[in-house]
């Protein structure tokens, strides 16, 4: 018996994914947000502009096990390593592999949102996952990162506060994957966020940040230390533990 076929986004309340989908919004059957506490509060504003845009709705999901970055790695006593962050595998990755036996009878598509800059990526998320079929909008029209964000501002959609307030992408704030620079500025910007990654640190004797030397904790780091336009970091979506499953 041939399976149905289904077509779905994940939307990551980042521009890119966003504008993919949009891009071949006319063919898609579902698009989907897994929320996540840390996230900035303007991320639900952006998704909800996201649907008036689309003309459909966007299904918001979230993890029945742990609501926040903290509880994650304070229950696995765990925060990141070279294969991951806890939190990822928890709040976004196992909500995926959930909704994904709910539709096994299905023949799924999925949309990504990788841009002209990341055919590597795309590569091996075809290789990673196999018993689906994988779209790449951006990429296929060679677009990259920065011409999604221009589609969006002409679109007339105001992206999510937290690029505009000099962040590379919309992961939580007090991502788990941000070196020192970023740090540094996520001290300053939302310092109830530093403090409480802080304190987790010196709960579970595992630190976020570590150099040639060892771990470094927040509490310890130095204000001047890195800088962030010269640090590496990746939007925090699903198909981050999916290259190295």
């Amino acid at each position: 018996m041939t399976k149905p076929k289904l077509k779905v986004c994940w939307i990551s309340a980042g521009v890119s994914s966003f504008i993919a989908g949009y891009l071949v919004r006319d063919t898609v059957d579902e698009f989907i947000y897994i929320d996540v506490a840390d996230q900035h509060p303007d991320s639900l504003r952006f998704i909800k502009d996201c649907e008036k845009a689309l003309g459909k709705p966007v299904e918001i999901l979230k993890s029945d096990e742990y609501s926040c970055v903290g509880d994650v790695c304070r229950a696995f006593r765990f925060v990141n390593s070279a294969y991951g962050a806890k939190c990822t595998e928890v709040l976004k990755k196992r909500v995926r592999k959930k909704w994904e036996f709910e539709h096994q009878d299905y023949n799924i598509t999925y949309v990504w949102g990788m841009d002209a800059n990341e055919k590597h990526r795309a590569d091996r998320l075809i290789e990673t996952m196999p018993d689906f079929e994988h779209e790449f909008p951006l990429i296929d029209r060679e677009l990259t990162k920065q011409d999604a964000h221009g589609i969006c501002k002409e679109l007339g959609i105001k992206r999510p506060a937290m690029y505009d307030m000099g962040y590379s992408n919309n992961n939580c704030r007090g991502c788990v994957k941000g070196g020192a620079g970023y740090w540094n500025k996520i001290r300053v910007d939302f310092p109830e966020v530093f403090e409480d990654r802080a304190k987790m640190e010196r709960e579970i004797g595992h630190t976020i940040l570590h150099d040639e030397n060892g771990p470094i904790y927040l509490d310890e780091l130095d204000p001047n230390a890195g800088r962030m336009n010269e640090e590496i970091m990746d939007d925090c979506s699903i198909f981050c533990l999916m290259e190295i499953d």
